[in-house]
This record gives structure tokens, C-alpha cells and sequence, in this order.
């Protein structure tokens, strides 16, 4: 047991533990309940919650959400359309955010996934000096995809 002023008081009854904290007008916690012998503390409960909850709220601000934004297309896009498209992914790669590029088939255009594939390796090619690829094309179903993702600043 850990005291009301951070001291170790070892191992003691419960009836113990919970006398020492009535004494200090405190909360017993148990801290830790896995180990051997379960750790407990004299400590201001609702304090203690607002700490971990403000922790926890620094943590989570700290933490770099990723986006990923996705541009489909089709084998038989044409290739003034899939400049729009690279162009939006050059854009959002500068940015930062990683892009999907999925190829979608519809009815017998599934024959010929080697189409898609040279689409992608192009659209690979064209951003290459502003992404890498981090997913490499892969049929999954009916469609073809692979993942781009931004160049270390």
C-alpha cells in the first residue's frame, strides 16, 4: 500500500489500508490489480480521475491523425479524366495525407486486370516525386487498388 503522502506502508490488511485512508480523509484505489500483491493507494479519487482524464486529453492532442483520401477510377478511364484525378492526389499528398487509388471493374472488363495494373504503375510513376508506395497493387474482389503514401519532409 502507497500512503497519502506517496510512502510505501508495505503489505497491509485491507481493514488496515482502509483505516489509514478514513484517517487522512481519502479514497483506497487499487492501482494495480494484476500484480502480486495487488498495490493500492491513499488518494483523492475525483482528483485522481481528473488527472487521468487531463492525461489522457494531452495524449490524444498529441496524437497525428492520418487521413486518407481515395481516387477511383475505372480501365477504361480516359486519360484526360485520370489527370484531374493524379492531380488532386498530387495535391493532397503535398498535404500530407496518404491516397488510395482503386480501379474498379464492371462486368467482363475483370478479363484484363493487366490494364489496371499498367494504369496504376503510371499513376505511381506520375507522383513519384511527391510519394512512395506503401501498398503495392492487389486485386481484392472486384476491384484493383494500392496505396501511396507522402514523401518524409
Amino acid at each position: 500500500m502507497i500512503g497519502p503522502n506517496g510512502t510505501n506502508h508495505g503489505v497491509v490488511s485491507i481493514q488496515e489500508a482502509m483505516q489509514i485512508a478514513e484517517d487522512a480523509d481519502l479514497d483506497l484505489v487499487e492501482v494495480a490489480p494484476n500484480s502480486k500483491p495487488p498495490v493500492c493507494r491513499v488518494l483523492d479519487y475525483g482528483k485522481f480521475l481528473y488527472e487521468k482524464a487531463k492525461k489522457e486529453k494531452e495524449a490524444r492532442k498529441s496524437q497525428s491523425k492520418i487521413d486518407i483520401k481515395e481516387i477511383r477510377l475505372r480501365p477504361k478511364t480516359s486519360e484526360h479524366h485520370r489527370g484531374f484525378k493524379v492531380r488532386d492526389a498530387r495535391g493532397w499528398l503535398e498535404d500530407g495525407k496518404k491516397v488510395r487509388v482503386r480501379i474498379r471493374f464492371r462486368g467482363r472488363e475483370i478479363t484484363y486486370p493487366e490494364l489496371a495494373l499498367e494504369d496504376l504503375k503510371d499513376i505511381a510513376e506520375e507522383l513519384s516525386d511527391v510519394s512512395t508506395i506503401e501498398q503495392a497493387p492487389n486485386m481484392e474482389g472486384r476491384t484493383m487498388f494500392m496505396m501511396l503514401a507522402p514523401l518524409k519532409k
